[in-house]
């Protein structure tokens, strides 16, 4: 059995070499062309048309998401390979979606080819707007995990990592209202938004001098008025609320709110607020599902060291979170950049489209695959993947 099993991981491997300009050709055509939350429709079109030309028929507006897709095949346990492709605002790929996008499509496409051979069933899903949007969230309340056994994607990073250190996160929405006046002629007679606003970033600046060392809250003024000589009569920000799980986030958006909510008590304003969207989840990390991908990195020759152990963390949040909270996960994080190379930046999008990245891809893909293969043929394993998911104490309220 055991020798059946290297042959499919052989196989797996041999078809991703075989594929491996069109990965990485993906992967740069992605890059190139950025494309923000919901957007995506170039990206998800080649990976939806690359899928299919590739022997893995893809559907396009697929469970809610226009920019979403999903191809089946096969029967039995059901692996569930995702890819992200979405841009951030003006930097482009500076979280390395584009290879996201591509080592999903490679391992996708891999274990498609030998589904029946393995016993096993691959369902890849295009996952839209990770940046803010919850497309894995929308996906999944419109049935995407339906059936699904495991989730995986790999993401890129400065380092191979079992993990990202994902934290709760919720978006939040402030607008302030006062009464406008002419600075100058009438100053007493107006009701000032934006120091309204002003003061809840502050309220917010000595909060933090109170909270956990792991959340976070920061934000941005949105609007802040016209002209210097016309009092604001209104005023916005917009938050990023983060804390470790999802019931320290509950915990905290309350106080956070109350923070901001008292610059406008201050100025004689008023405000309304918006909590965006559902929450992102923290990430659980299935330990038998990435002990198998550990290995099988090493197997390419990449070391996947622990956040816990090494002390290099990459923290973020990401709907990926959820999905673990749903079905047993795996988010190990790929070195696609030089060490030290930080996401969300423009040194790292421009690394994204390096030689780095593009073994990345081919890596990533090879390295899911494998560990699907691992799930499909070991019932042993797949005993184990589902005690420790039931031992993590996942919340599944998280849609």
């Amino acid at each position: 059995m055991n020798s059946d099993i290297e042959q499919l991981k052989d196989r797996a491997c041999q078809l991703i070499d075989d594929h491996a300009q069109i990965l990485i050709d993906v992967s740069h055509q992605i890059h190139d062309n950025p494309e923000e939350n919901y957007q995506e429709h170039f990206a998800a079109e080649l990976l939806c048309r690359t899928s299919t030309n590739l022997g893995l028929s893809a559907d396009k507006g697929a469970y809610g998401a226009p920019t979403g897709f999903v191809a089946d095949l096969g029967s039995g346990n059901t692996v569930c390979i995702m890819s992200e492709y979405d841009a951030l605002p003006d930097i482009g790929h500076g979280c390395g979606h584009n290879v996201i996008a591509a080592a999903g499509l490679g391992a996708a496409v891999a274990l498609g080819s030998i589904a029946a051979d393995a016993g096993g069933r691959i369902r890849y899903l295009g996952t839209p707007a990770e940046e803010g949007g919850g497309g894995k969230i929308l996906m999944a309340k419109n049935g995407a995990l339906t059936d699904v056994d495991v989730a995986m994607m790999v993401h890129s990073a400065d380092a191979d990592l079992t993990t990202i250190d994902a934290i709760a996160l919720q978006q939040l929405l402030v607008e302030y209202f006062g009464e406008e006046s002419h600075a100058a002629a009438a100053p007493h007679r107006g009701r000032n938004a934006l120091d309204a606003a002003v003061l809840g970033y502050m309220g917010v600046a000595a909060l933090r001098q109170h909270i956990l060392p792991t959340e976070r809250v920061h934000g941005v003024f949105r609007s802040a008025g016209e002209k210097p000589n016309i009092v604001p009569r209104e005023a916005s920000t917009e938050w990023y609320v983060r804390s470790d799980t999802i019931t320290t986030l509950n915990e905290l958006k309350p106080r956070v709110l109350a923070a901001l909510e008292s610059g406008a008590t201050a100025c004689g304003c008023t405000s309304k607020h918006t909590w965006v969207g559902t929450p992102y989840a923290d990430m659980i990390t299935n330990e038998t599902l990435s002990a198998s991908y550990v290995l099988n990195a090493a197997r390419l020759g990449r070391t996947v060291t622990d956040p816990r152990v090494s002390g290099h963390r990459v923290v973020g949040s990401t709907d990926m979170g959820n999905v673990s909270h749903l079905v047993a996960s795996i988010h190990p994080m790929i070195a696609s950049a030089p060490h030290n190379t930080a996401i969300h930046t423009s040194a790292f999008a421009e690394h994204s489209r390096g030689p780095l990245a593009d073994a990345a891809v081919i890596d990533g893909a090879k390295a899911m695959a494998l560990t699907a293969i691992d799930f499909w043929t070991s019932e042993q394993m797949r005993t184990s993947v589902q005690a420790d998911f039931a031992r993590a104490n996942p919340d599944k309220d998280v849609l």
